[in-house]
């Protein structure tokens, strides 16, 4: 009898175990792609461009889900060394970027109204840049850079400090443990539908549509 209880908790035992290591091997709930057809009929940019943007930021989280299903799978057979598992980790920080990217270039779009004066944001500019005025033409320039890539308004954690930056193919450019305040894409995919290679035009209309108390709710993220 006392035998047959060992059997019955070491087993139970064992079964917590497996358990634990599977749950360990899932990484978490897969990532879900956000609905943001609300933006549908904004001022300056074509439905059809923001579906055509829409699939393609699907894709990114489809390919980031699989990217970590194969990674964790490679990792259970101890193939962390072979070169397929450093390629698809790799690619992982592009998929990824992509995805997080995308849902913050179209949660700060969407706005009707301009940032207000007596806004923390506001002030937090002047601060940096002199002037609101200042800080736009910044941003513009740096969007306007010759290349495929993002400008982004990221916010300095440890000193405050707001600084305009250019990110390169996703994964490439990021200040290390910055706050991205306001994603603008510059891809040719954000505006070449609507735009050809009038830049510019997009650039101003992306303006026209910033969600100004979406992006100052990311202050102090």
């Amino acid at each position: 009898m006392r035998r047959s209880r060992i059997f019955v908790l070491s087993g139970f035992l064992v079964l917590v175990l497996l358990l634990a290591c599977n749950q360990g091997q899932t990484g978490g709930k897969p990532y879900e792609a956000q609905d943001f057809s609300k933006l549908k009929g904004m001022p300056g940019f074509s439905d059809t461009l923001l579906d055509m943007h829409f699939t393609l930021y699907q894709g990114y989280v489809k390919n980031t889900n699989l990217l970590l299903d194969q990674l964790q799978q490679l990792a259970s057979q101890n193939q962390t060394g072979s070169p397929a598992y450093a390629e698809l980790k790799r690619r992982l920080g592009w998929e990824f970027d992509g995805m997080r990217l995308h849902e913050l270039y179209f949660g700060n779009l969407g706005g009707k109204e301009p940032l207000k004066k007596d806004s923390k944001l506001m002030k937090r500019l002047e601060e940096n840049f002199g002037s609101y005025d200042n800080w736009a033409a910044d941003f513009k320039a740096t969007g306007a850079m010759r290349g495929i890539g993002w400008a982004v308004l990221y916010e300095d954690p440890k000193s405050g400090r707001l600084i305009n930056v250019w990110i390169n193919e996703h994964d490439v450019g990021h200040p290390a443990g910055g706050n991205p305040l306001l994603v603008m894409d510059v891809f040719e995919h954000a505006y070449l539908p609507d735009y050809g290679l009038k830049r510019a035009d997009y650039i101003q209309s992306f303006f026209q549509n910033i969600n100004w108390p979406a992006v100052e709710a990311r202050l102090g993220k």
